[in-house]
């Protein structure tokens, strides 16, 4: 499901041109708009002619607390009005341009894409530049999508259980700036606090059935099949009880030493739930499946460039055991094991299935962002590894993909999620000045 957004929506004239027409236009983009999922309109019934009625619609969409603006262009129109609506509500723009009418009498009717040439210019240098421009008769959903991203940001409670993972010091963020980019505040909380939750036996007893209905636990002691049902129980319960969106956890060294087992099985049952979980403290890998999410991708989840080949151009997209449990392909056997942390690991053995994929990295280099895309298609494999993987072949040379990733110093997690994602955030890049990195 997608982030829900509320749009501003005006309709610019002047009548000098065919305004009329322009609102006969205008009232069939709005039955259309209203059908979009996951949508609410705020929308300026009238035309926006002259100045005081652009200021009037900016007090109003400010009330409105719109998420994103869209100016249409109905026909050509004063360069005052764009500019009242920024100066009050500064959010991004998509500037919209009709397709014009057939001449009537050797006059042009609408001239609405000179309109948006116009509020282009006036933007651009005012030094405003998260506009978008489209030209056509439908919106364009992927600036929807987009502002979905910004949407789902301002309403993220992100959360940060013990730290980052020892040495991974490419996974730290500057919280502030985190802050300042996308409007989130970073709440921290200790390990312990989920160790020492306190849970129903009932709801133990409901996750130990469903951990073993999901996996093959022959290799788990009875103890260590019971410490992964009391911690998805423990995890859910805390995530729900504090109202967090998203959270990064530090699942080594301490969980396998101190609670017995690391957090791995755990997550990935969660994660097949909808739960947002990074492992090993990646805050800005949390921030990049809640970007995936916001724009309808399902069940995203973080992996590893773990191998490359270059003569089969394919890349191993690998983790230990932490991808969601619904992903996995069908044919091969859903596991748990204990290959690391001397027998502690408890990680997830699986397969994913196949099909197109989509990959991003939000990516902080000092306080300047950045976001990796990618995108490619699953070899199908047999089950060969311990952990939680997929062969993948990208649109690009798997050594153009891997370049990108080390030459930019690009964190080596990532989200990936099933099926095309990636022009709304070329789109959101854009909007916040961020490069982009494909």
């Amino acid at each position: 499901m997608k982030q829900m957004v509320r749009l501003g929506v005006v309709c610019l004239a002047r009548t000098t041109f065919d305004y009329k027409e322009a609102e006969n236009l205008y009232a069939g983009i709005l039955g259309k708009l209203e059908k979009l999922e996951n949508v609410e309109l705020a929308a300026i019934p009238s035309l926006v002619i002259e100045p005081d009625e652009a200021r009037s619609a900016a007090i109003k969409l400010a009330g409105d607390n719109v998420d994103g603006l869209v100016v249409i262009s109905g026909t050509f129109h004063l360069g005052h009005l764009v500019l009242e609506l920024e100066r009050v509500l500064h959010k991004p723009l998509l500037l919209w341009g009709l397709p014009e009418l057939p001449y009537n009498g050797g006059k042009i009717r609408l001239n609405s894409v000179c309109g948006v040439n116009l509020n282009a210019s006036n933007l651009y240098k005012s030094g405003v530049r998260n506009y978008t421009v489209t030209v056509g008769e439908e919106i364009d959903t992927d600036w929807v999508d987009a502002i979905r991203i910004e949407a789902a940001f301002s309403r993220t409670h992100l959360a940060v259980l013990g730290y980052r993972a020892k040495g991974f010091f490419n996974l730290g963020v500057y919280d502030l700036n985190v802050y300042k980019e996308m409007g989130i505040l970073i709440d921290h909380y200790e390990l312990t606090e989920v160790w020492n939750r306190k849970v129903s036996e009932e709801a133990i007893l409901e996750r130990l059935k469903q951990v073993k209905d999901i996996f093959v636990v022959s290799e788990l002691s009875d103890e260590q099949v019971r410490n992964v049902a009391t911690l998805s129980a423990k995890l859910d319960d805390f995530l729900t009880a504090n109202g967090i969106t998203a959270m990064s956890i530090r699942c080594w060294p301490e969980f396998a030493a101190e609670f017995g087992i690391s957090p791995c099985a755990a997550m990935s049952i969660l994660q097949s739930e909808g739960r947002i979980l990074a492992c090993e403290g990646d805050v800005e890998g949390a921030l990049s499946m809640v970007a995936h999410k916001a724009v309808g991708a399902e069940t995203p989840y973080l992996f590893d460039f773990s191998q490359v080949d270059f003569e089969e151009d394919s890349a191993l997209l690998w983790h230990c055991g932490v991808a969601p449990c619904n992903l996995w392909d069908g044919k091969c056997e859903r596991s748990l094991s204990t290959y690391f942390a001397g027998g502690k690991g408890v990680t997830a053995d699986f397969v994913l299935k196949d099909g197109n994929v989509s990959v991003l990295r939000l990516d902080s280099a000092g306080t300047e962002y950045r976001m990796l895309l990618s995108e490619g298609s699953v070899i199908p494999m047999e089950k060969e590894l311990r952990g939680t993987y997929m062969k993948v072949r990208f649109t690009k040379h798997v050594k153009d993909v891997l370049d990108l990733v080390i030459n930019n110093g690009i964190a080596h997690h990532a989200s990936v999620v099933y099926g095309d994602f990636i022009k709304p955030f070329r789109i959101f890049a854009k909007i916040k000045g961020w490069e982009v990195i494909e």
